[in-house]
């Protein structure tokens, strides 16, 4: 009896520790489930309602304009845009989305993390240094010089950037395993929360003056 007891423990344990432990989206139940925003709809996936698949049409699986160059005149030098469900609604519930990524001669998009996704970098134009660094306590940087046609992984959850070190545009086309990746950009979260995180606490987690905290705090 206490052995059945222990295996029917152990396997109720493993049941509820499987779906926490799990950071990818759920499988599909369906073919597809287009989200539209309407409460009539008899289905609610993922925080979305679905559209009658009866309604659905070819229109609903294609995203167009992605051929066209972004405008990159900012501080960074790049231009993220972002193609996940509440652009395209037929991804919901198929677990990817897309990125295009802009870069002006010696652009970067910042040292970031996607909480919910791995991100699979192509080069499209131009060349890139990308890298992104382990978790504690190493904090191993992997980094490598990309050029055109070059496929770089950056693992989920990863702190991770691209630069391009060329002296003409870049792009790169990023795919990520989610259909709502999330973005947590390290220097606007830290130095531009809302409200802002008490200074003397990034003073002493940064060995940094307040003053100097002080100042990236406006900055941001």
């Amino acid at each position: 009896m206490t052995k059945l007891f222990t295996c029917i423990l152990t396997v109720a344990l493993l049941a509820l520790a499987s779906p926490l432990a799990s950071a990818h989206d759920p499988s599909p139940l369906q073919d597809f489930c287009v989200a539209v925003d309407n409460p009539n709809s008899a289905v609610f996936v993922n925080g979305k309602f679905c559209k009658d698949p009866k309604l659905t049409t070819v229109d609903d699986f294609i995203f167009m304009g992605l051929d066209v160059p972004r405008n990159t005149l900012n501080q960074l030098g790049s231009n993220v845009t972002l193609v996940n469900v509440d652009m395209f609604p037929g991804l919901n519930t198929l677990g990817i989305a897309l990125a295009r990524v802009d870069y002006a001669p010696y652009g970067l998009n910042p040292p970031h993390i996607h909480p919910r996704a791995t991100e699979l970098l192509t080069v499209i134009e131009g060349t890139l240094l990308v890298g992104f660094v382990t978790s504690n306590p190493d904090n191993q940087l992997f980094t490598k010089v990309l050029n055109k046609g070059d496929i770089f992984v950056f693992p989920m959850g990863l702190i991770h950037f691209q630069f391009n070190i060329g002296e003409t545009n870049a792009v790169a086309f990023s795919s990520l395993d989610s259909q709502n990746p999330g973005l947590i950009t390290i220097a606007n979260a830290t130095f531009g929360s809302n409200p802002p995180i008490n200074p003397y606490v990034l003073a002493k987690a940064f060995q940094l003056d307040k003053s100097v905290i002080n100042y990236l705090q406006q900055k941001f």
